[in-house]
């Protein structure tokens, strides 16, 4: 899951209110793309320059490309954004639909303030769509920020030991077409229990990340 996490310099009293909007990806204009690209450029900026590349000129995506975004915004413009593909992942040899979970980013001056919840927002969504599962990868670093956002709340477990094998979202001559992460796995139970996740160490993505 690209996920984007900062720190804000700002006081509490820079909450501002939040008007949340489900947009499906035929929905955006060009305008919307733009937007959100330099949205995605000074969330993931702080987080290296490598990661705010993907987003130069009107690329509003990183890897995959999302089929619906839970997208935030207040009077400044984006404030939040959380992207959700579905697809098929085979999980030890074993195939199950998910809901890819990814493209999580929140603006910098609103981090620590509650925004963050646009997970919550989503979830709602993935119970429409009738999947049995949500699903997204993160770095090991940030098992602490699930944990808080997302795992005390029950919405989400968090498990780690699981290689991740993608798709790189381009082919470079220098680099192998595969790649393969140590990664925090988080999965959300929408239409099973979490007992009916299938066991396995090794998941499959066949293609690239949201």
């Amino acid at each position: 899951m690209n996920i984007a996490v900062s720190r804000s310099a700002e006081e509490p009293s820079a909450r501002t209110q939040v008007q949340w909007s489900l947009r499906w990806e035929n929905e955006l204009q060009l305008a919307d793309h733009a937007e959100l690209a330099d949205f995605f450029r000074k969330s993931y900026g702080p987080t290296g320059a490598f990661n705010a590349q993907p987003f130069e000129g009107n690329r509003s995506w990183a890897g995959a490309r999302p089929e619906v975004r839970v997208i935030g915004y207040d009077a400044r413009g984006v404030a939040a954004h959380i992207g959700l593909l579905r697809r098929f992942i085979k999980i030890d040899g074993v195939d199950l639909l998910v809901a890819e979970l990814g493209l999580y980013a929140v603006r910098p001056d609103l981090e620590g303030l509650g925004i963050g919840h646009s997970m919550r927002v989503m979830y709602p969504a993935l119970r429409e769509f009738g999947v049995p599962f949500g699903f997204g990868t993160v770095r090991p670093a940030l098992e602490k920020h699930l944990t808080r956002l997302v795992g005390r709340q029950g919405l989400a477990t968090l498990m780690s030991g699981i290689r991740v094998r993608s798709t790189q979202p381009d082919v470079y001559p220098n680099l192998s077409p595969i790649r393969v992460e140590d990664v925090l796995v988080v999965v959300f139970p929408v239409g099973r229990s979490m007992g009916e996740w299938p066991a396995g160490t090794i998941i499959d993505r066949n293609g690239p990340e949201l």
